[in-house]
């Protein structure tokens, strides 16, 4: 999912959107049937409100993994400053499959690049990759030790 842009007007949620959010961020499975019951609407309403949240972009449903247990042993946050066209750059980094975050920021990196990898080989492959890009001045590498928290139940304020 692309991130909405700044400029663009966000959709107006009302309460039932806003609970349709909180009870699948609980359950991602949950049935029209089960979700239309909790809100009081009919399965079909519930269903066009869902589709719409999703197509909007407020909204994505998808199965979260756990990358150590599939085998991605070497998980790192990659700092990055930048020379140059900022957008040129990010469009050419976030090509990089192995690339699963990418975000614009302030401070001492232009860049925050989250990589997955599953050897110390690969990650040391994708780094020269993100090095090599033109415009990348300089890395700093972040080694995940161990996954503390993650969440994405932020809700819909």
């Amino acid at each position: 999912m692309r991130a909405p842009s700044r400029t663009v007007p966000r959709p107006r949620l009302d309460e039932v959107d806003k609970a349709l959010i909180r009870l699948l961020q609980e359950d991602g499975r949950m049935s029209y049937a089960e979700l239309a019951s909790t809100v009081g609407l009919s399965p079909a309403a519930v269903r066009q409100r869902v589709l719409r949240l999703v197509r909007d972009g407020v909204m994505q449903i998808v199965a979260v993994t756990d990358p150590i247990s599939l085998g991605f042993d070497i998980q790192a946050m990659v700092g990055l400053r930048i020379e140059g066209d900022l957008e040129q750059v990010s469009s050419k980094l976030s090509a990089i499959e192995e690339v699963d975050y990418l975000v614009i920021t302030t401070g001492r990196f232009d860049l925050l690049a989250e990589i997955v990898c599953e050897s110390t080989e690969h990650f040391l492959d994708v780094l020269n990759q993100i090095r090599t890009v033109d415009g990348v001045v300089s890395s700093e590498v972040f080694s995940y030790l161990r996954l503390v928290k993650q969440t994405y139940d932020w809700g819909a304020r």
